[in-house]
């Protein structure tokens, strides 16, 4: 399944909330989910209701494809304890969320760019796969040539959400460190997401 390129703001106006976190929010003049019959919604069934679980946490880590959601469950599956905490640290510590969460760019999807572009580095060498798995004591930060970049800067001035705390940042250097795995308990998502039954989904999918 290829990564949706479409309008954002409809997707934001699915959930009935702003989870890109843009300045402008997209349901100040609709908040309704699209379509004629948007504001009058028949109750989903199960599936229906997997299916919105899962899209909603596609959107919150960046859109992310079905394969790569597929390929995170299958490594949470073969890791010892809950699995669906095992799947939602995993997606917590892909390099794209821990460089959105360090607050080096202002949404998941400018993060995606610095990392795809080559503007981050772990431990002192690129890395430019959204992808990599960040483990505790590796340091992210922005490449030295990169600091002054208008976005980056930008991000850096305009940004207030709130750092988790098992990640620790040195602003001055633009640089930070995952500290510790994540908690299910410490993760704060846009969005209220069931992952167990975004996990019963990919289960009957793969």
């Amino acid at each position: 399944m290829s990564r949706y390129t479409g309008p954002k703001n409809r997707v934001a106006r699915r959930f009935a909330a702003n989870i890109f976190g843009k300045a402008r929010n997209p349901l100040l003049h609709k908040q309704h989910p699209p379509g004629m019959h948007g504001a009058k919604r028949k109750k989903k069934s199960d599936y229906g209701m997997q299916l919105d679980e899962r899209q909603k946490l596609k959107a919150v880590y960046g859109m992310l494809t079905q394969k790569q959601l597929v390929n995170a469950y299958k490594k949470a599956l073969g890791r010892p304890g809950n699995t669906s905490h095992n799947f939602i640290e995993q997606l917590e510590c892909r390099l794209d969320n821990v460089v959105y969460r360090l607050r080096f760019g202002s949404s998941i999807f400018a993060a995606q760019q610095l990392v795809a572009h080559g503007h981050i580095f772990v431990d002192g060498r690129k890395v430019d796969r959204r992808s990599f798995n960040v483990r505790p004591g590796m340091v992210v930060s922005v490449k030295p040539a990169s600091r002054q970049m208008k976005a980056i800067i930008l991000a850096k001035e305009s940004i207030n959400r709130e750092l988790p705390d098992y990640m620790m940042l040195e602003e001055d250097k633009f640089s930070g460190r995952l500290e510790s795995i994540p908690q299910l308990d410490q993760i704060s998502l846009s969005l209220p997401i069931n992952i167990p039954l975004v996990c019963e989904f990919l289960a009957h999918t793969t």
